[in-house]
């Protein structure tokens, strides 16, 4: 069989195959080698590793004595005496002896000697000897590496080449949670189902196909000892191959890491919150509409703090200021005023639809948080909970196939009163609400419970100038002599206040007409007020029918002490007997004549100052007119912008008034529609007359 050695093993069908052991194992590394001698000492049999040992021949050694051939002379009666005891009474004996080499020098060699019998009953001696250095460097590797694997804390395990565990240490044993006998012969996924051992096994394959280590990886999970908490551990793995290079598994290190990790993951934590923090401080309230700033509330939660947000106000808080307070006892009529979701799920349905009112019973949980205005935790819903969670049953059973676990209401304070609740909820993030979460939703609450008042009380207050600027303006204006008369007025975008711009249209004495448009610099209820008392002005002079310039010269010197003093005006009259009309400018921006086919012009006249900035001559300039010919009047707010020149937006408002063929509605609608946008920060007045045929 040559000198291959063989491993038994099952072959197929139950029967023993044999399989050669790579070299570079420990018999070889030792080197043992195998000497018979017969009853008188001499040498009968002499392996391939005696000469490798001692340095002779099977050709030198065989035949010879080998106490004369192997001993010192000093050391022969000693041989013979131990040879004797073997020979005599069957006594194994080992130790270590000196042997003579082939070159003269004397080794240490470490003995295995036994006696033999062959089928005749002849008696033979059996030594086997190696190295006594080798030996012993290997016992001390073993020795400290017995005492290094099973003293360590680190975790340190061996497996082979199919991945199953062949050995682990004390360590391993404590933080896996399993004894080592349930790691043997067993895979990863099979002892720590709670870890992801694909990942791990695709890359202690890796190593294994490559040789190079893999140092330091990262693996969280959780183990069989502790099921209900999140574990960390660095893991190393290494390819074990024997100095031939042969294959023999993995050797891999476990650290347990956890509270390393949970420093990380808290610190990381922390860093999010105040991130969010900050976020809010720049993204919520940064207009004063109460709407916009509900969903920047509800969107900056959103995924980070929950999977689900609803931002719900009290329907008092919203329309009764003065009875903010709900009852303690009785239900409370919410109104969502936004809605966000982290993901696609059906929970949204189980929403109250956003600017719908909702009423809530006393003992669901968003009605106690706003009575008693302290926040409510729920860790972990279960089914009891969810009835005082939804709004419905049929709610309930949607949050409890979409899978909530965890809810927090927090309620939203500003100044003492409590306005409403912000209700999160979490679905997919596996984590539960915990009392950082209640402590960053209450930080997030109070900052966007003030926005949310200062645009509560900003609404009431835009809502009252509005209506007290429309009672102010007059309705549709009444058909004049000579003249075709289209108006409209459109307040600033809902995050802006109520200007002070208005138009008239004043019947005088002669069948003539006065046409007004006014902008009161300013906003809000005073700027409200100051533009009917300019207009009340206006309308009392224009009865003494004086020229243009004289009206706007007593409508400045009425205007000083007005809170609001500063205003811009155009004052036209329109006579239909004379084809004229007369037009007088206090800082406005030029009305516009639009004539049948002809380009829309920009009225040159004097422009003058301001009412409110006294002493100021005003001028007076006339134009004839003929029918067909338009004259629209407008306040700055029809054309400027923050993104373009004013000259720029004139030339658009020329070239959308030369389109013909529009009656003064459509193209009033037209203006608003192609130079408005929704969030104007700006009123308009515009005022459009065309000469009758």
């Amino acid at each position: 069989m040559g000198t291959d050695a063989f491993q038994a093993g099952p072959g197929p069908a139950g029967r023993a195959r044999a399989e050669p052991s790579p070299p570079g194992g420990l018999l070889d590394v030792l080197a043992v080698a195998a000497v018979v001698l017969d009853a008188d000492g001499r040498i009968v049999l002499w392996s391939p590793q005696a000469e490798q040992l001692l340095g002779y021949t099977a050709e030198e050694a065989l035949g010879r004595h080998a106490a004369r051939l192997l001993v010192d002379e000093a050391d022969f009666d000693l041989v013979l005496q131990l040879f004797a005891r073997v020979m005599d009474s069957g006594e194994t004996w080992s130790g270590v002896f000196p042997v003579r080499h082939k070159d003269g020098s004397t080794r240490l060699l470490e003995f295995r000697n036994m006696r033999l019998t062959d089928d005749r009953g002849d008696l033979y001696a059996l030594g086997l000897a190696t190295d006594q250095a080798t030996l012993r460097q290997v016992e001390r590797d073993v020795a400290l590496s017995t005492r290094l694997v099973s003293q360590s804390p680190i975790g340190l395990a061996v497996l082979d080449t199919e991945l199953r565990y062949v050995a682990v240490n004390p360590a391993l044993e404590r933080i896996n949670g399993v004894p080592a006998d349930q790691h043997i012969g067993r895979r990863i996924h099979e002892v720590l189902p709670f870890v992801d051992a694909k990942a791990l096994e695709a890359v202690m394959r890796q190593v294994l196909a490559t040789g190079v280590p893999v140092v330091d990886q990262s693996v969280v999970g959780r183990t069989p000892a502790d099921p209900d908490n999140d574990h960390a551990w660095s893991v190393s793995f290494y390819r074990l191959e024997v100095p031939g290079g042969h294959v023999l598994g993995i050797a891999g290190s476990v650290i347990d890491v956890t509270d390393r990790h949970r420093a990380a993951t808290e610190a990381h934590h922390a860093r999010q919150r105040l991130a969010l923090i900050a976020d809010a401080s720049v993204l919520i309230g940064t207009t004063l509409d109460l709407e916009q700033t509900a969903r920047e509330l509800a969107d900056i939660v959103v995924p980070d703090l929950a999977d689900l947000a609803a931002v719900d106000l009290l329907d008092t808080a919203l329309n009764h200021p003065s009875a903010l307070e709900p009852s303690a006892s009785g239900p409370s009529v919410f109104r969502a005023l936004a809605m966000a979701s982290a993901y696609a799920t059906e929970a949204v349905r189980a929403a109250d639809p956003v600017g719908e009112p909702a009423r809530y019973e006393a003992d669901r949980l968003v009605t106690r948080c706003v009575t008693t205005g302290i926040p409510v935790l729920v860790p972990h819903v279960t089914a009891s909970d969810l009835p005082y969670i939804a709004r419905n049953s049929a709610a309930a059973a949607i949050l409890a196939r979409a899978g909530l676990h965890s809810y927090l209401a927090v309620p939203l304070i500003a100044r003492g009163t409590v306005l409403g609740a912000l209700d999160l909820k979490r679905i997919r993030n596996p984590l539960p609400f915990d009392d950082d979460d209640l402590v960053l939703a209450g930080e997030l609450a109070n900052r966007a419970a003030v926005s949310i008042d200062n645009a509560r009380g900003y609404q009431r207050e835009r809502t009252t100038a509005l209506t007290l600027q429309r009672s102010l303006l007059p309705q549709r204006p009444p058909p004049q002599p000579g003249l075709e008369i289209a108006s409209r007025y459109q307040p600033a975008g809902a995050a802006s206040e109520v200007g002070g711009d208005w138009f008239d249209v004043i019947p005088l004495a002669g069948d003539k007409t006065a046409l007004v448009v006014g902008d009161v610099m300013g906003s809000g209820i005073n700027a409200a007020a100051t533009m009917g008392q300019l207009r009340t002005t206006t309308r009392a002079l224009a009865d003494l029918d004086l020229d243009p310039a004289q009206i706007l010269h007593h409508v400045d010197r009425s205007s000083t002490g007005l809170e609001q003093s500063i205003a811009t005006c155009v004052y036209a009259v329109y006579d239909p007997h004379h084809g004229e009309c007369r037009i007088a400018i206090a800082g406005h921006l030029p009305p516009v004549l639009v004539r049948p086919g002809r380009t829309p012009e920009l009225l040159d006249l004097p422009t003058g100052a301001p009412l409110g900035v006294g002493d100021v001559p005003f001028h007076t300039t006339t134009i004839g007119l003929v029918p067909g010919d338009q004259l629209v009047l407008y306040t700055d707010g029809l054309v400027e912008t923050r993104d373009q020149d004013i000259d720029t937006r004139l030339n658009v408002l020329l070239t959308l008034l030369g389109t013909p063929g529009r009656n003064l509605e459509e193209t009033c609608d037209r203006l608003l529609h192609a130079l408005r946008h929704p969030h104007d920060y700006d009123d308009v007045a515009l005022l459009i007359a065309r000469v009758r045929h």
